[in-house]
């Protein structure tokens, strides 16, 4: 989620109705878990609390104890959220099968820039609306990854829900065709 949004508020942002809506579209199967990040940019806090930790670590085995594949993960996040999901994907390569970023609270300079390099083989999707505040940044991000990312979506919006619900469709296709389920298991989608 982003720094103004929070677990409590998905059922309002209407992803309960994207899920089923995807599988409708023809996209496999899956399951949408949130992390709270509270407004901390999903980096480790000096007090001890670690949003990375929270997602990398325990989420998978919550996952794990209530069904689902917790090993067939991907990303996805919006804002600061997309600034995280980049982040864990440069923390843990490998970890998701794919990440997702519409408007990425990103900036020149900050660690996402900085460990670019290490997002190569990562499966990107990447949006953002071409009035958001964020555009420059998002396009200087594009240009500063190793390889093209899958998706790079530019497109009339701003930095809003409105602009993120138009493009969450496209995003959870992009995401479940990275899972390749082969069997009955559900995979996991975690987002922020």
């Amino acid at each position: 989620h982003g720094a103004t949004g929070n677990p409590t508020m998905y059922a309002d942002f209407g992803l309960p109705q994207f899920l089923p809506a995807a599988v409708d579209a023809g996209a496999d199967p899956f399951v949408l878990a949130g992390a709270h990040g509270d407004v901390l940019r999903w980096e480790p806090q000096p007090d001890g609390d670690n949003p990375q930790a929270m997602v990398l670590e325990e989420m998978p085995q919550w996952l794990d104890e209530r069904g689902f594949d917790g090993d067939r993960r991907a990303l996805w996040g919006w804002s600061m959220g997309g600034y995280g999901v980049l982040r864990m994907a440069e923390v843990e390569p490998g970890w998701a099968r794919a990440v997702a970023a519409f408007s990425p609270a990103v900036s020149e300079g900050d660690a996402v820039f900085e460990d670019v390099d290490v997002l190569t083989g990562t499966p990107l999707g990447i949006w953002c609306g071409t009035e958001d505040g964020l555009y420059d940044s998002v396009r200087a991000l594009v240009a500063a990854l190793p390889e093209e990312p899958e998706i790079a979506s530019f497109s009339e919006g701003q930095h809003t829900r409105v602009y993120w619900n138009d493009q969450t469709l496209d995003a959870f296709a992009f995401l479940a065709n990275h899972q390749q389920i082969k069997h009955p298991q559900r995979s996991s989608i975690l987002q922020q």
